[in-house]
């Protein structure tokens, strides 16, 4: 176990310092134990970002398998703090190099424990109570990511750094979220675009591959979770004075800007 904490400390400690991560001394040896340095690393984080109130999942998208290079989910930590309101302006300088990206949040109205498991994307689909539009907002920590592997890169939250939230949308009054349009703009210019079928198909089966993933670790879901199913474009990123614009056919925009 201390090597598991070591690595947590070292990145908590970036973290807190805004400081390009290089590689880790001892990196996880695999994705399994990468998760276990996450757990690590959040227990470290909470007194600085609050409670946990969510998760991210990165690598839902063709483009982002293809972008970052890993061909299946990974999924992060949402905390408190992090959250924000359509309309926020933040710092740039308070993250190493900022990027956002295109997503469909959720919120559940009910539990999802792990004794469920397994999870299909109808059941989960049951247990959402509303959708947001989103931007997550991401963070290159690190002093070349490409390098890190995917271990480490899951311990570190996969990039998760945030995210920023439009108004609630009722799941009784969605659309198909599969033919949902997601535009990205910055500037107000558009600079990518994708549909709700990017994310695995659906983004309820985003949902379940998390869901079935934390039951794997004898975790769940609990009601009122907000879990941003993936990117349907590929991450942008920014500098200081950027303004994002996130447009979800259906779900409603989603802005920020970062100073």
């Amino acid at each position: 176990m201390d090597k598991i904490l070591e690595a947590a400390k070292a990145i908590a400690l970036a973290r807190r310092n805004h400081a390009p991560l290089a590689a880790l001394e001892v990196p996880p040896a695999d994705e399994a134990e990468g998760y276990e340095v996450q757990r690590a690393l959040h227990d470290l984080l909470l007194k600085n970002v609050g409670p946990l109130v969510g998760y991210k999942i990165g690598c839902t998208s063709q483009v982002m398998q293809d972008y970052i290079g890993i061909p299946h989910p990974c999924g992060g930590g949402v905390f408190q703090k992090g959250v924000h309101d359509s309309g926020v302006k933040l710092a740039a300088s308070d993250y190493v190099r900022v990027g956002v990206e295109c997503e469909i949040a959720v919120r559940l109205k009910r539990n999802l424990a792990a004794g469920e498991a397994p999870f299909t994307a109808e059941w989960v689909g049951e247990a959402v109570e509303a959708y947001h539009p989103a931007i997550e907002i991401v963070d290159d920590r690190y002093v070349k990511w490409e390098t890190m592997g995917a271990p480490t890169l899951i311990a570190d939250d996969f990039f998760a750094a945030g995210c920023v939230l439009g108004a609630s949308v009722p799941r009784s009054s969605v659309p198909d979220l599969k033919s949902v349009k997601g535009r990205a703009l910055v500037n107000g210019e558009e600079v990518g675009h994708g549909t709700g079928a990017d994310v695995l198909g659906h983004p309820h089966n985003a949902l379940a591959w998390l869901a079935n993933h934390l039951a794997a670790e004898g975790k769940g879901l609990h009601a009122g979770q907000l879990v941003l199913t993936g990117s349907l474009v590929k991450t942008l990123w920014l500098k200081a004075g950027d303004k994002v614009r996130m447009e979800l056919d259906g779900l409603g925009v989603v802005e920020a800007e970062f100073t």
